[in-house]
């Protein structure tokens, strides 16, 4: 599988061009399918793996801790530690257990991030991570305070990169600016809900928004900072009409473009999922997909996108719309 860079400050972490999301793991997805989409995940060459301490506490039963359990698990049975790039995130988890959500969220102070990475750390059984998001914003923390603390991990040998998810893109911006000021390692991804439709104008999300148009244009101007996208395939809605839309992307605009996704998916043999990975992988600035699956069969279509190319004319048709 291609291989790509996420920068680190010095040659960069190397990662594959489509990342395994774990959301379910330990909840809907049982154990045991859990291992058998890691299992196929790495067979084909992927190494990148996204967690976080939240998943899925929404559950019943739920902790948060189900995730990374599971992927812990796994990692041991298989010992595969050196054979993957592990992602997880802080922030987000209710806190106490059970409070209203996202007011009481644990938040970016740095002794909740501190404490919650040596959490995750445990779960998984590893002596770093390998990537680490700040989840969702916290601005009863001032940013220069959240640089500082992602910073210190990485500059203590935690954390390989600090990344952001669901955060404003001048949120990003700023962050990043006050690291080169400060001369400490900055963030170097962000990730954000992303797929090939577009919300409607005013299209809410909470606080896990749809990636921004200002986003996508600063990243292509930053060089070293990858996109993350999540999302990705809309639970399904692209392929199966017994997942409808999210009412956010109910508009006539999502109409045309599903018309052309179809187009193209025809005339090169592929599904429309396949075609929407293929679009966020070879865009402008592009895009790692972070793939929510639940059955090996649905991966394996997912990784027949990695041998789809989209000619130039097909991309303007898709773009255009």
């Amino acid at each position: 599988m291609e291989q790509w860079l996420l920068p680190d400050g010095g040659s960069g972490l190397a990662v594959s061009a489509l990342c395994l999301g774990t959301l379910n793991f330990g909840t809907t997805v049982e154990e045991d399918r859990a291992f058998a989409l890691l299992d196929r995940f790495t067979e084909a060459g992927g190494t990148f793996i996204d967690t976080a301490n939240t998943y899925a506490f929404w559950m019943p039963g739920g902790t948060g801790a189900e995730s990374e359990e599971v992927l812990g698990r796994w990692l041991a049975s298989r010992r595969a530690r050196d054979r993957v790039v592990l992602g997880t995130k802080v922030g987000a988890l209710p806190d106490p257990p059970g409070a209203a959500w996202p007011e009481f969220a644990e938040g970016l102070s740095e002794k909740v991030v501190r404490a919650q990475a040596e959490a995750s750390m445990r779960r998984l059984g590893v002596e770093h991570l390998d990537v680490y998001h700040a989840h969702i914003e916290d601005r009863r923390v001032p940013l220069a305070d959240t640089v500082a603390t992602f910073a210190s991990l990485v500059t203590d040998g935690l954390v390989r990169v600090a990344g952001l998810s669901n955060h404003a893109a001048w949120r990003v911006a700023a962050a990043r600016e006050i690291a080169k000021a400060q001369g400490v390692p900055g963030f170097g991804c962000v990730q954000q809900r992303h797929t090939y439709l577009r919300p409607r104008p005013g299209a809410e999300f909470g606080v896990n928004p749809h990636i921004s148009e200002e986003l996508l244009d600063y990243a292509r101007e930053e060089p070293a900072l990858e996109v993350l996208g999540y999302s990705a395939l809309l639970s399904g809605a692209y392929t199966r009409p017994d997942r409808a839309l999210p009412v956010q992307y109910e508009h006539p605009g999502s109409r045309r473009r599903l018309a052309v996704l179809a187009e193209v998916a025809g005339e090169l043999g592929a599904t429309r999922n396949q075609v929407v990975l293929a679009w966020l992988l070879r865009g402008n600035p592009r895009v790692l997909p972070v793939l929510g699956v639940s059955s090996v069969a649905q991966l394996d279509e997912c990784l027949g996108a990695l041998e789809l190319e989209l000619d130039e004319e097909m991309r303007g048709r898709l773009d255009c719309v």
